[in-house]
């Protein structure tokens, strides 16, 4: 109502004393943590320059993004476009429980989405934290890309993803290099599968639960899994669905004895069986002819040292 000198005035005024002097060690201690961290405002940048002095006062001296954050994200989204549309890609496939995931944390050039985006890409991979916000996906993954550093002539091992992973959406031009790029197919037995679906599913997930509410641990990791189970009961049909229902609420301990762990096994077998490897086996019917590799974990890993000895 007055002008900006009386706004800045009451500003300083607001923010002083007790507030400031908390506001100023909090900054500090993120700076400790994060040195190669800097200050953005997400607009002007007159904020950002207040905070700056106020540190360098303190005896930090910390570098201001120019043109704050509506700069960083137009950088950010460039970055995503052309990435993915001039860099070369291989996507990563197999059915579910190949520990696709893990080979990509093997690999130097190499993006992890489901890591961005915390989760592990099905109707069972909730995380009990939450997914970050669609745009914070976006800043990540081209963060991610940025830091690859990657020559143009050299691959980026990327998983093959859906549209979406839980409730984010993938960047439009980096889907359609998922869906048209070369194709590298792991495989492994079944039995190999299910014990690592086991893992990531069951108790992996029961022990985050039970990490942050041991009382309730158990009711609510059967919750998270009957409600996993209803997001596919179209696909999976009534008489498997209600068949895996029916298993699932009948356990009723935590999955850390034999018997409970061989339980679970059994609604997993009939949830490859049924939903996961025929619809994985459909969808691979319009994408043979980009495979140009097919093998164990094993043999993806040297094959793709190789290729780089063949750039």
């Amino acid at each position: 109502k007055v002008g900006k000198a009386a706004a800045i005035s009451l500003g300083y005024k607001l923010i002083s004393g007790d507030i400031k002097q908390s506001r100023i060690k909090s900054w500090s201690t993120f700076f400790k943590e994060n040195p190669t961290g800097k200050i953005y405002c997400f607009r002007g940048g007159f904020r950002s320059k207040i905070t700056q002095e106020w540190l360098a006062l303190e005896g930090t001296d910390i570098p201001i993004v120019a043109g704050g954050y509506k700069a960083l994200r137009h950088y950010c989204i460039e970055a995503l476009e052309q990435i993915s549309s001039q860099n070369k890609f291989i996507v990563i496939g197999g059915k579910t429980g190949t520990s696709k995931t893990e080979l990509l944390n093997e690999i130097n050039r190499a993006i992890d989405l489901e890591g961005i985006a915390n989760h592990r890409g099905s109707a069972f991979g909730r995380r009990l934290s939450s997914q970050p916000t669609q745009v914070n996906f976006e800043n990540q993954i081209a963060s991610r890309l940025i830091k690859l550093d990657c020559p143009s002539t050299f691959p980026i091992f990327i998983e093959d993803e859906s549209s979406s992973i839980g409730s984010l959406s993938l960047p439009k031009k980096l889907f359609f290099k998922i869906k048209t790029s070369p194709i590298a197919l792991i495989e492994a037995p079944f039995q190999k599968r299910v014990e690592k679906i086991l893992n990531d599913y069951i108790i992996s997930n029961y022990n985050e639960i039970h990490f942050y509410d041991p009382k309730n641990s158990i009711t609510l990791f059967s919750d998270f899994l009957l409600s996993s189970l209803q997001r596919i009961k179209r696909r999976l049909g009534e008489k498997d669905y209600h068949k895996i229902k029916k298993h699932m609420k009948s356990i009723t301990a935590p999955p850390n004895t034999l018997d409970v762990i061989a339980s679970h096994r059994e609604w997993i077998y009939t949830l490859l069986n049924a939903y996961y490897d025929p619809m994985y086996e459909y969808q691979l019917k319009n994408k043979n002819s980009r495979i140009i590799f097919r093998g164990s974990s094993a043999e993806f890993l040297h094959w793709s040292k190789e290729i780089d000895k063949n750039i």
